[in-house]
């Protein structure tokens, strides 16, 4: 009998995954590494230093090819910088859509945990109807118990009666 792996049966083009994990790609195949990837480039992407590098980068690339010798410029100021926007629209065209899928997974995780949020303060509002009941029960139970007076009335009423009974049993 051939044992299939989790791995394999996770994999396969079932209707119930999402359209986005059928793929025979390795890349994006199990634990979902293109998503944790987009985000950690998102992440780089979005730091204060990724853009000052990237403006020191270009800062540089344009001074070489303005003010070096002719000869030396790979990317001259005559053609107006044509390699280096090149790359910056490159870099643009796959930044893009990582943050985007970044930006999905974030927002799957809130709609997550704001389910999550939403079942707790139900279980927490149920919690507070329950304990609010079991004061009430408790305040109604507490009045039907006998209080210090009512007893105390209740005693001396019973003396009074065992005083007039003692009196009527020595006066016959």
């Amino acid at each position: 009998m051939a044992r299939t792996s989790p791995r394999s049966s996770r994999n396969d083009n079932r209707l119930d995954s999402p359209k986005g994990l059928r793929t025979n790609f390795p890349l994006f195949q199990s634990d979902d590494r293109m998503g944790r990837f987009s985000e950690a480039f998102a992440r780089g992407m979005g730091t204060p230093w990724f853009l000052v590098g990237l403006t020191a980068f270009v800062a540089v690339w344009l001074a070489f090819n303005t003010f070096a010798p002719l000869s030396a410029q790979f990317d001259p100021r005559a053609t107006n910088f044509t390699l280096l926007t090149l790359i910056l629209s490159l870099q643009a065209s796959y930044a893009a859509p990582m943050i985007l899928l970044a930006q999905n997974r974030q927002d799957d995780r809130d709609r997550v945990q704001i389910e999550q949020d939403r079942q707790r303060a139900e279980r927490n509002l149920n919690d507070t109807e329950y304990l609010a009941r079991e004061v009430v029960s408790l305040r109604l139970a507490m009045r039907d118990l006998a209080t210090k007076d009512f007893i105390r009335a209740e005693l001396r009423a019973l003396l009074e009666e065992l005083d007039r009974d003692k009196s009527d049993s020595k006066a016959e």
